[in-house]
């Protein structure tokens, strides 16, 4: 079954490019935008409600103008009154900025950051570099790597 808003087929995408990701036209604009990276549901639902779409749309019957203003929320979140605790880079180690970070930009934090942890010798960093569990898990018994270890049968 369709949706009810009726649209023209020329108005309607059914893939868009948003910040370097392929977003699926055909569904909600709330979940397509969590296609990006560094976009949750929650981020998503924020960024549509502060552009003044409407949050039964589906993400291909966005216009032109719509989806600008989205793609800058994402980008400037701070300019359009997003509280400092929503974004997903609090206090930046180096800049002290807070921002949200979004798809390569993801990837490239990330790697800076386990970087910085091995060449410092941080414990993190010394566990990242051994490919070892993290948080604190046992390791006694599992994430053996694939290795089989049982007792073997008597003849």
């Amino acid at each position: 079954m369709g949706s009810l808003v009726v649209t023209q087929k020329d108005q309607f995408t059914a893939m868009r490019r948003v910040l370097n990701t392929n977003v699926d036209g055909n569904v909600n604009v709330m979940y397509a935008l969590t296609a990006i990276k560094g976009v949750g549901r929650r981020y998503s639902n924020l960024v549509l409600k502060k552009a003044d779409v409407d949050l039964s749309k589906r993400a291909g019957e966005l216009t032109q103008d719509e989806a600008e203003r989205i793609v800058d929320i994402i980008q400037n979140p701070l300019q359009y009154k997003i509280p400092k605790w929503f974004l997903n880079r609090q206090k930046h180690r180096t800049t002290g900025e807070y921002s949200q970070l979004v798809s390569n930009a993801v990837d490239n934090s990330l790697r800076e950051d386990l970087e910085r942890m091995k060449k410092i010798r941080l414990h993190r960093g010394v566990r990242h570099a051994q490919n070892l569990r993290v948080r604190g898990q046992h390791t006694k018994t599992t994430g053996r790597g694939g290795r089989t270890v049982g007792v073997s049968k008597k003849k």
